[in-house]
């Protein structure tokens, strides 16, 4: 496995759960992945949203994608460190790949449109026939 094989799973299953820490306790939520490539895995938020603070507060997360397959599916956990975005280029990708947020009034110079990413980290995926054995994680 590598980091396309992240990427292609990550973009084939975005649904996922992030995790953040407040005052030493652990939150978790469903969201969805706006997309990955080379260049990292992103996601989209806005300031209304609680874990938007607590990422800025402590940027250091686990992400987990899965997917089912039978009984028992596959999942991937990408560990590593939240990166603010604030591009232009980025917000107005943002505005057309998801166009339900200009039903809430956000535009491309919203303040309270979030963008960010996990640029650099490691990676492992998780089944059934690789449970009991050591994990091999993917550097990016």
């Amino acid at each position: 496995m590598n980091i396309q094989d992240c990427i292609q799973f990550t973009n084939a299953n975005p649904v996922c759960f992030l995790a953040t820490t407040v005052e030493n306790q652990p939150h978790i939520r469903a969201l969805g992945c706006w997309f990955a490539d080379e260049s990292g895995f992103y996601f989209q938020t806005a300031t209304v949203k609680e874990f938007q603070t607590q990422l800025r507060n402590n940027p250091k997360t686990e992400v987990c994608f899965y997917k089912q397959e039978g009984m028992i599916g596959q999942m991937l956990r990408i560990a590593g460190e939240v990166e603010f975005i604030d591009s232009i280029q980025l917000r107005e990708k943002a505005l057309n790949d998801r166009p339900f947020l200009k039903n809430f009034g956000i535009t491309i110079n919203s303040p309270g449109l979030i963008l960010f990413r996990i640029s650099h980290g490691k990676a492992h995926f998780w089944t059934m026939e690789n449970n009991l054995k050591p994990k091999e994680y993917i550097e990016f």
